[in-house]
């Protein structure tokens, strides 16, 4: 056992193992933005290359987190928690090459609520420590979804600074993907070769017939361009995109939402890059219970990062579960 661990315990944390289902992704929040369509006069659906030929280089950007409640103390919990982004390069030869990685380990508690052995212990792990304030200790559902906030924001962080790194340092026509949001940035929402690709559907921007057009798009197929209105991001045009068939599944199944530059030109090619995004559906056979929304080298990018996670950071294998009493 770490040495900081064994301390806890010699000071009195009661030992907890509670990992929550969003450990390996961020919780969707629910909300409803206005947008305006820059492509026509109603949502229609358009056709796609599903051939489109992407650029002769790209980099793709994810970030993944994982977090758990190790220890209790009174009712004030500690967690530990783990963020990492990478970047994966993918030149002329089709091979994905690691051109850029962030991590970063802390644990969230109240450090107030703690006895002074267990404030040393932790003090002296080397980790960084992020206090909760104390309306937010107590109650267990108010304190984990305070926990799982923070460590929500730490990922969005390394993912938007190694992701800015890179968008910095593109050459030429290389392009980038980032798993995620680019409206979060300035520079990577004003970036002409960067796209964003949203996998979850908290947000929703149309009403009625247009927003039955948005989620029952055929697949093959996109949206017409619109451009979000948010005063919490930046300005940027965005569609929907169906990378499978939906019909016999349900209205999100293969779609995605698509973020680019907020310019003509994106308008001009969104079908192209459409084409692009659909020829890198991952795999029937990805074992990712998202597989229908995953694009292969973002796959890619989380199996690289989940390869170099704390070990004692996973859930427990099924194996391993407690078992209900007969």
């Amino acid at each position: 056992m770490t040495g900081w661990l064994a301390a806890l315990r010699a000071a009195g944390v009661v030992p907890a193992s509670y990992v929550p289902d969003s450990s390996v992704g961020r919780a969707d929040r629910a909300d409803v933005a206005p947008a305006a369509l820059v492509e026509g006069v109603a949502v229609g659906a358009h056709p796609i290359d599903p051939h489109g030929a992407g650029p002769p280089a790209t980099c793709f950007v994810d970030g993944i987190q994982r977090w758990r409640v190790i220890g209790v103390q009174g009712v004030v919990p500690i967690v530990r928690a783990y963020v990492a982004a990478a970047a994966r390069r993918r030149g002329a030869d089709r091979r994905l090459v690691t051109v850029a990685d962030e991590s970063r380990e802390f644990v969230i508690t109240r450090r107030e609520g703690l006895t002074p052995p267990a404030r040393q212990a932790l003090e002296e792990s080397g980790l960084d420590i992020v206090d909760l304030p104390a309306e937010d200790v107590g109650q267990p559902s108010r304190t984990l979804t305070a926990a799982h906030l923070r460590v929500d924001r730490a990922r969005e962080a390394v993912e938007r600074s190694l992701a800015e790194g890179c968008a910095a340092g593109l050459a030429g026509n290389e392009w980038l993907v980032v798993d995620g949001l680019l409206s979060d940035s300035e520079s990577l929402a004003a970036h002409p070769r960067a796209l964003g690709v949203i996998k979850s559907h908290g947000t929703q921007f149309f009403e009625g017939a247009d927003l039955e057009r948005a989620l029952t798009l055929p697949d093959r197929h996109r949206s017409s361009v619109f451009a979000p209105r948010s005063h919490a991001h930046r300005a940027v045009y965005s569609w929907y995109l169906r990378l499978w068939p939906w019909e016999g599944n349900d209205l999100l199944y293969g779609l995605v939402r698509v973020e680019a530059r907020a310019a003509p030109e994106t308008v001009a090619r969104a079908s192209a890059v459409s084409g692009w995004l659909y020829a890198e559906r991952a795999p029937l056979a990805t074992p990712d219970t998202r597989w229908d929304r995953l694009l292969y080298p973002i796959h890619d990018v989380e199996t690289y990062l989940n390869a170099r996670t704390p070990r004692d950071l996973l859930p427990p294998p099924a194996s391993r579960l407690p078992r209900a009493a007969s």
